[in-house]
Order: C-alpha cells, then sequence, then structure tokens
C-alpha cells in the first residue's frame, strides 16, 4: 500500500513525500513590475521548511498581458528569473522540490487583485495599470472588459512565451514546471466550449480545442529536455452542462502525456461565474480518481483537504498518487510535519533549528 510519506520520484526528480503545496495566488508585487519580492521567499520558504514535498508558485505569467492582476509575478524577462533564484534555492536547501505554475490569464487578465481593492471587480482601466485581454473568442467573463480574440500571430506568440518561460524557470532553479490549463484561465478557455467559439483548426471538435495546450506541451517538453518533470493543471469540470468534463479531461491528458506531459493535477471550476458548486470536504477528488483510472496517468487531488487521515487515506486508496494543499498550508505552513506525528510517521526533515519543538512522547515532568 502506498504511504502519504512514500517518495515520488518523475524523470531526474524525486519528492520527499506526497504532500505538495498547490499554487496559490498571492497578488503581492505591488511595483507591478512581476519580479517576486521577499514575501515570496518568506511565503515559499516557510512552507518549503514545514516539510512538503514539492512546493509550487502562485500563477506566474508568461507575458505581460498573461497576468491575472497587475500585482501577479512572471517570468517573461531575465531579472524577474534572478529574483525567482534565491527563492528556488532555500526551498531546495530545505528539502523540498522548487516547482512553477506557468501561466496566462486570458479573458480573465487585468483584473482586480483579490486584497487591497476592496469592492472593485472586473477589469482594471488602463489608466490604472490595466491592459485589454486576449482569449479564444471574444466573449467577456461576467462584468470584465471585452477581450480581443486571438489570431494565429497572437496564438503563436502565445506558444513561444510558455517556451521561453519554461526555459527561464529552468534556469532559474525550478526542478518541476506546470502549465495552467484550468480555473478559467487561457488555456481552459480554448479547451471549453462555454469560452472557445471559433470556427478554425483551434475550436469546434476536441481535438481542435486541445491543439493549443499539446502545441504548448510538446515546445514546453522540447525546450526543458529529458529530465525535468512537466505537470499540467486541468479543471476536472466546469460545473456547467454542456461544458468541460472529466471525461473531456481524460482524453486530453492521454494526449498531453503523448506529447511529453508526465503528471496531472486535477481541480475544477473558474469558466463561468455564478456556478453553484457543491464544496465539502475532497469534492474534487472523484475528478482526479476519474482520470487516473480512465487515461492510467499519475495524478493529485486538490480541494478542502485538511486532515492527516484524509489525505493518508486518498492516496493509499489509489484515488491519487499525492495530494495539493492550499488553505491547509496557509493555515499551518507545517502540516506535513504535524500530519506525520498524527500518523506515527517518523520523517527525518525536521529543520535543525526547530528541533526542539519537534513532538515526542510525554516524559519527565510532563513536557513534549
Amino acid at each position: 500500500m502506498v504511504s502519504l510519506f512514500d517518495p515520488f520520484t518523475l524523470r531526474g526528480v524525486t519528492a520527499r513525500n506526497r504532500i505538495w503545496a498547490s499554487p496559490m495566488c498571492m497578488y503581492s508585487v505591488l511595483d507591478q513590475s512581476g519580479v517576486p519580492q521577499t514575501f515570496q521567499l518568506v511565503h515559499l520558504g516557510a512552507i518549503a521548511s514545514g516539510g512538503s514535498g514539492i512546493v509550487f508558485t502562485e500563477a506566474t505569467a508568461v507575458s505581460p498581458e498573461g497576468r491575472i492582476s497587475p500585482q501577479d509575478t512572471g517570468i517573461w524577462t531575465d531579472e524577474q528569473a534572478d529574483a525567482w533564484r534565491p527563492i528556488t534555492a532555500f526551498i531546495a536547501a530545505e528539502g523540498a522540490v522548487p516547482a512553477i505554475q506557468l501561466a496566462h490569464a486570458g479573458r480573465k487578465a487585468s483584473s482586480w487583485a483579490a486584497w487591497g481593492f476592496e469592492g472593485r471587480t472586473g477589469s482594471v482601466p488602463a489608466e490604472e495599470g490595466g491592459w485589454t485581454p486576449v482569449a479564444p473568442s471574444a466573449i467577456a467573463f461576467d462584468d470584465f472588459a471585452v477581450p480581443v480574440e486571438l489570431d494565429l500571430a497572437g496564438i503563436d506568440k502565445v506558444v513561444a512565451d510558455f517556451r521561453a518561460a519554461a526555459r527561464r524557470s529552468v534556469d532559474a532553479g525550478f526542478r518541476v514546471l506546470e502549465i495552467h490549463a484550468a480555473h478559467g484561465y487561457l488555456l481552459h478557455q480554448f479547451l471549453s466550449p462555454i469560452a472557445n467559439h471559433r470556427t478554425d483548426e483551434y475550436g469546434g471538435s476536441l481535438e481542435n480545442r486541445a491543439r493549443l495546450l499539446l502545441r504548448i506541451t510538446a515546445e514546453v517538453r522540447d525546450e526543458i529536455g529529458d529530465d525535468v518533470p512537466l505537470f499540467i493543471r486541468f479543471s476536472g469540470s466546469d460545473w456547467v452542462e454542456g461544458g468541460w468534463d472529466e471525461h473531456q479531461t481524460a482524453t486530453v491528458a492521454g494526449w498531453a502525456q503523448e506529447a511529453g506531459a508526465d503528471f496531472f493535477d486535477i481541480s475544477s471550476g473558474g469558466i463561468a461565474p455564478g456556478v453553484r458548486i457543491p464544496v465539502e470536504p475532497g469534492y474534487q477528488v472523484p475528478f482526479a480518481h476519474h482520470v487516473r483510472s480512465s487515461a492510467e496517468v499519475d495524478v493529485s487531488a486538490v480541494g478542502l483537504i485538511t486532515e492527516a487521515e484524509q489525505a493518508a487515506e486518498i492516496v493509499a486508496s489509489g484515488r491519487a498518487d499525492a495530494v495539493m494543499l492550499a488553505r491547509e498550508l496557509l493555515r499551518d505552513p507545517h502540516f506535513p510535519l504535524r500530519a506525520a506525528h498524527e500518523l506515527g510517521v517518523e520523517v527525518g526533515y525536521w529543520p535543525p533549528q526547530y528541533l526542539r519543538a519537534k513532538w515526542r512522547t510525554r516524559s519527565v515532568a510532563g513536557q513534549r
């Protein structure tokens, strides 16, 4: 039986366990430069010290227009890549694998950040640092600006931007890369018939809607070589009738594996506003399980995974190969160390500076 604390190896990289930090948007580049700040070092470094096996950055834009908000991190310049280098070095020094999620927000770009701009929704106007978003079709998301439909030259630029970002990522010390094709952002917009109304070779059939993702996957694999694992994050469902679903996800995951992807990070939602999602503990695990069993690929599960026994059962049952944690790691960056204690597993990666606080059997004078 596979354990939550068994190592996991892909290509030339081994994660020390199967509890991984999910990409979490922080909207903390206040100068709008895309350059990661001290905040990213402290935030991601704390999670690495807490025992996670892989630590992912937030959604990191491959181009200025690909940012979700003006406050997002990026990796479209050498200055940004240089600023990531000490962060990846610290994560690796703490025993975790530094990983980056490469993203383009598409029609959801140029939005107000989730904090610091209370009451402001929709698109940031140009006079306040915003820009015109691009998308597969000129269909707005909710109250956002209507995007410009990408022409073939624009699509080629997106592919080239992902490839260049992949090279900078490897050079900056990231040992795992993830292509973001979920949560209603650009690549998910191409995949989903809800947002993609094109009539050319990038719209209509599933093969056409998957074409851009598969091109990017092949280009990124060619750029990074054979040793670097490549993940793809999918939304397993749009939660909308007639939209993207777990069956299409499994099919495209199989195609993506043939194109060079290794692992699939399964979430859900994001393509349409106002969708009622039946949120409960582990509510997205069935999507991960379906993709794993149908496409016979490796997957992680994410979504309200908050307890050690819950995480252990997901992996031990074979429903997923690993779990991704987000909000629970914000509450407790040391969740993996606590989970090991609660499950009675001895792990050898407590930070030496913290060993005096390690949970032990009750001893003299009631100390632990």
